[in-house]
């Protein structure tokens, strides 16, 4: 594992109603807080996936990512996640060459199946296979990136002398694999360079990695922190943050709630509740710089943690939500340099 911990934000897009903006505001101010974000000193930008949300979260995240690779030289960029069964195998091995070229190497893809019914029944496919679905598809994108000529026939896909040109200089590129469950997290050793997910998985996700021969050194975690900020003046910032983030807790809640959602127990998701409740409930917390440095040196020392990813929240402005990064710039990331 590398020495150095990273620190990045996913980027979802959305266009709250009570905070709106014209989309293409929207998408040229986020591109701009990014490349800001990457000149304070912090590794990584992600793009998420949803369809058909109310609130315009990122639907496209592939086409959000070659803006971001034109715009940034030195910060990983990637996704965080996209629902890679929705996804034709080859064009996503083409696309992600391409894009990997243009940002010269800095691309990691973070993919997972996803949750919603209502997504696989918009794109014509049986959202109770979609767990295979995705193994073949793993399959065939890393036997394309290895610069194989392709022949496949499985149950879901059918690919005949299939092969990417141009690849980029290093050819195959950094998979993260997400999930909260435990096949997922075996997935992830399996088929993946890295896991994506919660902190409580990570002792399945090394025990499968060692359990397959892999170097130890190279099981690496990415964990998101979608509820975290960090403040040199906490309550103050935890009471003017937290509608947004209190918006952004309901909106992952109504996809929970939809019909045939695929329920996860974690509260952070799954429970509607109102303002007040949402501040009492612990989900949300802002932490001082040093209680932040204590807590990821403490996270470092019990799992392979190589970068953190916060959130964006819907409906901050700009110049708030860079007040804040620049204080964890300048007050956290020196200390895991």
């Amino acid at each position: 594992m590398t020495d150095k911990l990273t620190f990045g934000f996913i980027y979802d897009f959305r266009n709250p109603p009570d905070w709106p903006r014209p989309p293409e505001q929207l998408y040229a101010e986020t591109l701009d807080v990014i490349v800001e974000t990457e000149r304070l000193g912090f590794g990584g930008a992600w793009m998420p996936e949803h369809h058909l949300a109310a609130d315009d979260y990122l639907p496209s995240p592939m086409v959000a990512l070659a803006a971001l690779a034109a715009r940034t030289k030195t910060m990983t960029i990637g996704t965080g996640i996209v629902l890679a069964p929705l996804y034709d195998p080859v064009r996503f091995a083409e696309d992600c060459a391409v894009l990997d070229i243009i940002a010269n190497g800095r691309l990691e893809m973070g993919l997972a199946i996803g949750y919603r019914r209502k997504e696989y029944d918009a794109f014509g496919l049986d959202f109770t296979k979609r767990g295979k679905r995705f193994d073949e598809f793993l399959q065939i994108v890393r036997a394309l990136w290895a610069g194989e000529t392709v022949n496949f026939e499985g149950e879901h896909y059918t690919v005949r002398n299939a092969r990417i040109t141009p690849l980029s200089s290093r050819g195959q590129i950094h998979l993260n694999i997400g999930g909260f469950a435990p096949k997922a997290v075996e997935r992830a050793a399996i088929y993946g360079d890295g896991y994506f997910g919660n902190p409580e998985f990570a002792d399945i996700y090394t025990a499968k990695w060692a359990e397959l021969g892999k170097d130890p050194d190279m099981a690496g975690m990415m964990i998101p922190g979608l509820f975290n900020a960090v403040a040199r003046d906490p309550e103050a910032a935890f009471e003017e943050l937290a509608p947004y983030y209190h918006y952004m807790n309901e909106a992952y809640s109504v996809f929970m709630r939809e019909d045939e959602a695929i329920g996860i127990d974690d509260a952070v998701i799954g429970t509607a509740m109102d303002l007040d409740a949402f501040k009492a409930s612990g989900i949300f917390q802002v932490w001082t710089p040093e209680e932040a440095i204590e807590k990821f040196r403490a996270m470092r020392a019990k799992m392979p943690l190589r970068h953190y990813a916060m959130s964006m929240p819907p409906g901050l402005s700009l110049e708030r939500f860079l007040h804040y990064a620049g204080q964890f710039a300048s007050d956290v990331i020196p200390a895991f340099r």
